[in-house]
């Protein structure tokens, strides 16, 4: 299994942290990083773009994996392994995930959950002096958002053409969840039609879903594929 956070997240993030120990528990080869930018790894996160992350993400999926491994990709780490995914299964598809769970996927996020919903004060700041610090609820610092990170986006943009994977996916969605709306999860299976997908919907759930509740519904989603 390989982890993929989510933005500003890092690997000693409670899922991952769990993850790592059941893995542990289990025998079974559990690999997480930090982006550019993130935790414990180099580099500005001012000066980071999807693009890097993504390069990342196949480093060490090329450096560190072998087989077929399951991605667990959380908020924009879900778009990263579905990005990743498309990157295998065009150049290695013998290296290409056996399956994918994707917690409040964040799909296409810079442009349709970040610059959509942006009054034009934002985007004014944003193509003028190339960043906006925007307030977090996950922080007491505000979160750069650059001009670079959004332009950057638009190169990935998965929405508005069939996405494959080639593989089982399983998508787990906090209803009360600010940050990536449950009908933005609902668009993505939609955009699955040839894969064997399912959708758990928490009523209750946020974004983060790290109650013992929520860990094991996500347990469960991946040995359900593994």
């Amino acid at each position: 299994m390989v982890w993929l956070g989510g933005f500003r997240s890092d690997m000693r993030s409670t899922k991952a942290e769990a993850l790592d120990g059941w893995a542990a528990g289990r025998g079974r080869a559990f690999v997480r990083f930090d982006y550019a930018g993130h935790g414990a790894s180099d580099g500005r996160f001012e000066e980071s773009t999807v693009s890097r992350w993504l390069e990342d993400t196949l480093a060490v999926l090329d450096a560190f994996v072998r087989g077929r491994p399951i991605l667990v990709g959380s908020s924009m780490g879900g778009w990263l392994a579905l990005l990743a995914t498309r990157a295998l299964l065009q150049a290695k598809p013998d290296r290409s995930p056996a399956g994918l769970v994707l917690i409040a996927p964040a799909v296409d996020f810079t442009e349709r959950l970040m610059w959509a919903s942006f009054p034009e004060g934002i985007r004014e700041a944003i193509r003028d002096k190339g960043v906006y610090h925007q307030p977090s609820l996950y922080s007491s610092e505000p979160y750069p958002i650059t001009r670079v990170l959004i332009e950057d986006g638009r190169r990935h943009l998965l929405f508005g053409t069939p996405i494959a994977t080639g593989c089982p996916v399983h998508i787990l969605q906090g209803m009360q969840d600010p940050d990536v709306p449950w009908r933005h999860a609902l668009e993505l299976v939609e955009h699955l039609p040839g894969d064997c997908v399912t959708m758990t919907l928490i009523k209750d759930g946020d974004h983060r879903l790290s109650r013992p509740e929520d860990l094991g519904r996500l347990i469960a989603a991946i040995e359900s594929i593994a």
